[in-house]
C-alpha cells in the first residue's frame, strides 16, 4: 500500500511499525469499568497537554463532536456554528437526528473565523418562541476553507463572548496540532478559553483509530455517559490506546514536515500546466484544473491513478482538488507527483 501515493486525506495514514509493536504489547483492561491502564494514561496525558482536567477516548471525531454537543446542550436547544463547519456539513446532521439540537449557521470567513458580531447577533434572547442558545462551536483548523489555523487570540475572544452569555465553547480540533505547530504555540494555548475540544489521533498523527474529547471532570463524566448511549463504550481498548500514545507524544512533533512539504508542493505546482493554485495552509493545498485542460477532473484523477497516485475532486466542487500531506508523503514523493502531473497534463 505504501507504494501508492495517497493525497486524498491524512485519514489514509497507516500505523507505523512502532505503533504496531506497541499495540501488540499493550497492557489492557476493561475500559467501560475504567480499568484499561493504557486508555487511562492516554486520556490523562491528552488532558494535561491541553490544560484540561480530563479526557475521553472516542472512536472518531464525529462521535466526539456529537458527544460534546449533547452533553453541553439539552434537546430543543441551539448551537451556533459555521455554515462550512465539518460538524454541520459532514456529520450527517447528528446533532439534530440524535441530539435534537438545532444548528444556527453563520458564514465562515476565508480566514476560517466566524465574525464576532455575527455570533453576538445570533445568540437568542430569553423568549419562549425561540430555542435556547447553549453552545458556540468553531473548527481549528478550518478544513473547508483550506486547513486554516485559528489564532489563540481569536479563540479567546469567542470564549469570552460565549461565557458573557453563559454559553459553552466547543472546538472541533480534528487537526488542532497542525494549528498549534503552524502558529508556534503550545496545545494548551491554541484552545484558550474553550470548554471542550475534540481532536483526532487517526489523521495526521497516524494512529489507526480514535479521537480524544477533553474538558473539565464534570463534563467528561457526563460525556462518558453519552458515549455509552451512542454505543461507544469499549472493552480492551488499550490496543488502540497504545498507538494513540505514540500519536500524541511523538507524531504530533513532526507535523512541521508536512507543512513544509505542502509549501514545497505549492511551489512546484507553479510549473505544471493547466493548474490554478488556490491556497496552501498547514498540510493542505487546494488547486483547480483549468477549463482549458484537455482532461476532465475525472479523467485527470484516473490518469494519475495509473501512476499509483490517488487524488480526487473536492466533494461538491467538480474542478477543485485538495491535496493533503501526511507522514507517508516524503519530499521525493512530492517530486514524483509533480512529474506525473506534468506527464498527464502535457
Amino acid at each position: 500500500m505504501m507504494d501508492v501515493i495517497d493525497l486524498r486525506s491524512d485519514t489514509v495514514t497507516q500505523p507505523t511499525a512502532e505503533m504496531r509493536e506497541a499495540m501488540a504489547k499493550a497492557v489492557v483492561g476493561d475500559d467501560v469499568y475504567g480499568e484499561d491502564p493504557t486508555i487511562n494514561q492516554l486520556e490523562a496525558d491528552a488532558a494535561a497537554m491541553f490544560g484540561m482536567e480530563a479526557g475521553l477516548f472516542v472512536t472518531s471525531g464525529t462521535q466526539g463532536n456529537l458527544i460534546a454537543l449533547i452533553t453541553h446542550a439539552p434537546r430543543g436547544s441551539e448551537v451556533i456554528l459555521g455554515d462550512k463547519a465539518h460538524i454541520f456539513v459532514y456529520e450527517q446532521g447528528g446533532m439534530s437526528a440524535v441530539g435534537g439540537i438545532m444548528p444556527h449557521t453563520l458564514s465562515v470567513q476565508q480566514d476560517g473565523t466566524l465574525k464576532l458580531d455575527d455570533i453576538e447577533r445570533a445568540i437568542r434572547g430569553d423568549d419562549s418562541h425561540f430555542p435556547r442558545t447553549k453552545v458556540i462551536a468553531i473548527e481549528n483548523t478550518q478544513g473547508t476553507v483550506g486547513g486554516v489555523p485559528l489564532s489563540p487570540e481569536y479563540t479567546q475572544q469567542v470564549a469570552d463572548l460565549a461565557h458573557r452569555h453563559q454559553l459553552k465553547l466547543h472546538i472541533d480540533g480534528a487537526r488542532i496540532f497542525n494549528a498549534a505547530t503552524y502558529l508556534g504555540v503550545s496545545p494548551a494555548v491554541i484552545i484558550n478559553g474553550a470548554d471542550s475540544m475534540t481532536f483526532c489521533l487517526s489523521k495526521g498523527l497516524g494512529a489507526p483509530v480514535g479521537s480524544i474529547l477533553v474538558g473539565n471532570r464534570e463534563f467528561i463524566a457526563e460525556a462518558r455517559r453519552a458515549r455509552k448511549l451512542l454505543g461507544g463504550g469499549m472493552r480492551q481498548a488499550g490496543v488502540l490506546g497504545a498507538a494513540g500514545l505514540i500519536a500524541l507524544h511523538k507524531m504530533s512533533q513532526r507535523l512541521a514536515d508536512d507543512h513544509q512539504n505542502a509549501a514545497y508542493f505549492l511551489e512546484q505546482l507553479k510549473t505544471v500546466p493547466d493548474i490554478d493554485i488556490l491556497s496552501q495552509h498547514t498540510s493542505f493545498v487546494f488547486f483547480t484544473l483549468t477549463d482549458s485542460a484537455k482532461l476532465s477532473p475525472a479523467d485527470f484523477s484516473a490518469k494519475m491513478r495509473q501512476h499509483n497516485i490517488l487524488l480526487r475532486p473536492y466533494p461538491g466542487f467538480e474542478r477543485k482538488f485538495r491535496v493533503v500531506m501526511h507522514h507517508w508523503i516524503t519530499r521525493k514523493k512530492v517530486d514524483q507527483v509533480i512529474r506525473a502531473m506534468k506527464h498527464v497534463l502535457r
